[in-house]
């Protein structure tokens, strides 16, 4: 009788995933919550804190619907992970572009999201890999 062999999900992807969730969130409903005095604080007109806000909580709802598929599919790893670097890179080119123009705490939170996120998709990578060895 042949058994058919299904990949298990990483832990490693699934704690990456987790972590992913659990800190857009957070920095989502922060913006969101206090955009205004944040403003203040980093040089960053409210309405970027926001949308952006909006689209890290969007980004936790779907890495939440994923966590909740019995496996995180390939593809799926991989659209996360293309996204987690287009998210590093937009970071870097509103300040390299101009778009924005905080001071100096506000170029210090801009480029330590786009750290850690860049950290994120690195462990995601790695964790894909581990889950495609099986």
């Amino acid at each position: 009788m042949a058994i058919a062999a299904q990949a298990r999900p990483s832990s490693l992807l699934c704690r990456a995933l987790v972590a992913d969730a659990v800190i857009s969130g957070a920095v989502g409903a922060l913006q969101l919550a206090v955009a205004g005095p944040l403003s203040g604080l980093l040089a960053i007109e409210a309405g970027w804190l926001q949308r952006s806000g909006v689209v890290l909580l969007a980004w936790t709802a779907l890495l939440g619907w994923m966590l909740t598929r019995k496996t995180v599919s390939p593809p799926m790893a991989w659209t996360v992970i293309g996204t987690n670097l287009a998210w590093v890179v937009a970071s870097v080119l509103v300040l390299v572009e101009g778009a924005i123009a905080p001071n100096t705490l506000g170029t210090a939170y801009v480029l330590a999201q786009a750290a850690v996120v860049a950290i994120f998709a690195e462990l995601q990578f790695f964790g894909l890999r581990r889950q495609s060895r099986g």
